[in-house]
């Protein structure tokens, strides 16, 4: 997806997707709608940062799926779709 959308540095924009838990068996169990996805698929990658001298790239790359920190991202829409924007430490896993 194109977006006019570009994160400064030590940020990641993310769309968000939806979870669904599933059984072992295949069937989709409801949801609380209620609760903040936290995984998403990066859509733009803002420049590293620089911390004590070191520079820190991002831990993913575009189209790469994340898992985030549930409070740690910023919501906002445009054109009524949902988009996150997470710093580089709220990753804590990519989805390979």
């Amino acid at each position: 997806m194109k977006t006019k959308i570009h994160p400064v540095a030590g940020y990641l924009l993310i769309e968000p997707q939806k979870q669904e838990n599933v059984t072992a068996s295949g069937i989709v169990l409801p949801g609380n709608d209620k609760e903040k996805p936290q995984q998403g698929k990066v859509l733009a990658v803002g420049g590293a940062v620089y911390r004590d001298g070191q520079e820190i790239a991002a831990p993913c790359q575009v189209d790469d799926t994340v898992i985030y920190k549930e409070w740690g991202v910023s919501e906002f829409k445009e054109n009524d779709q949902k988009f996150f924007l997470a710093k580089f430490e709220d990753i804590i896993a990519i989805i390979k």
